[in-house]
């Protein structure tokens, strides 16, 4: 259950990370408030999972899913550049949680 929980807090950090780039320095109201929200539920269920979780693989996995996810998000929805240096540092990351999660 916790990593389900950390799986989840993960993806509403790449949420609030989406929200948080269409507030525009939180100056329109819905988006901040959105990214306000999810950033609130990401943390609860963050600080849940860690309840059962080390410290490093909790934050290790949690970040590295928002910042992959975050990644996938700029490039599909916003359009931003897809280099090859991009993927490989993209798959790195990837590889990282992978090993994280074998190694817990």
């Amino acid at each position: 259950m916790p990593w389900v929980l950390l799986t989840i807090a993960g993806l509403l950090e790449i949420v609030w990370a989406y929200y948080m780039k269409l507030s525009d320095g939180f100056s329109k109201p819905w988006p901040t408030l959105a990214t306000f929200v999810a950033m609130f539920a990401s943390f609860g269920l963050l600080s849940l999972a860690m309840k059962q979780l080390p410290l490093g693989t909790s934050y290790m996995v949690w970040t590295g899913i928002g910042a992959l996810g975050a990644f996938v998000v700029g490039i599909v929805i916003l359009g931003e550049a897809v280099t090859p240096l991009r993927l490989v540092a993209a798959a790195m990351l990837l590889g990282g949680l992978v090993l994280m999660k074998l190694a817990s």
